[in-house]
């Protein structure tokens, strides 16, 4: 039995308090209630993430590479429940092969007025993965954390007029920003990953518009 690794029951240590930005602090009310899975397994060079690329012209969202997941449902009997399930209709990954090893603060999008619960978990049997709900998923891939973590793959987001910056990641074919950029740069931290990478003069710099993002300079 592919049980837990230690390092991942010690990230979910961490992560269950890590501080969240103040621009994805949930608001008192409001908000429609979502979580995702933040799905790690072990792949041929080491722990590797699952991502999905969802499709262009989708009202939320579009284009944009994300964890699976979606709204939790009343059906749901928690988070953890709608983030399995999700992750299944979305790419065929399948929950009894999965493991839930902890939560992440619940985080908020003010763009798309979603609070979000990350729900971690090791997929200790691995199953095939594809698109299956393709109206929404155009793609899914498991992306190496050692291609995260390489800083030759780093870029910067600049989000509006107010001067705030995010992480992005360019793997697998995929330009990785916002709210899974922010996740995934905080859990490169928190696992002992992240290298050391030049922010300054740094070239692939975009910035977040309402239709994706565009390069700057």
């Amino acid at each position: 039995m592919n049980s837990t690794p230690g390092w991942l029951t010690a990230l979910a240590e961490s992560a269950r308090t890590m501080p969240v930005p103040r621009r994805m602090r949930p608001p008192e009310t409001g908000g429609r209630e979502s979580a995702v899975l933040v799905l790690f397994g072990e792949g041929e060079t080491g722990p590797d993430l699952l991502l999905i690329q969802r499709n262009e012209g989708l009202r939320r969202h579009s284009g944009q590479p994300a964890f699976p997941g979606g709204r939790i449902e009343p059906t749901d009997a928690s988070p953890e429940a709608a983030a399995l399930r999700e992750a299944a209709e979305e790419t065929g990954a399948e929950p009894d092969g999965i493991d839930v090893v902890g939560r992440l603060p619940e985080l908020y999008l003010p763009f798309s007025d979603f609070r979000v619960i990350p729900v971690l978990g090791w997929w200790r049997r691995p199953s095939d993965v594809r698109p299956v709900d393709i109206g929404e998923v155009a793609a899914v891939s498991r992306v190496p954390v050692a291609d995260l973590a390489d800083p030759g793959n780093r870029v910067q987001v600049r989000y509006g007029g107010d001067g705030a910056w995010g992480p992005g990641f360019r793997v697998d074919g995929m330009l990785v920003w916002g709210f899974t950029g922010a996740v995934v740069d905080a859990l490169l931290g928190l696992g002992g990953w992240e290298l050391p990478w030049h922010r300054e003069g740094l070239t692939d710099v975009f910035e977040a518009t309402p239709h994706g993002l565009r390069p700057v300079g």
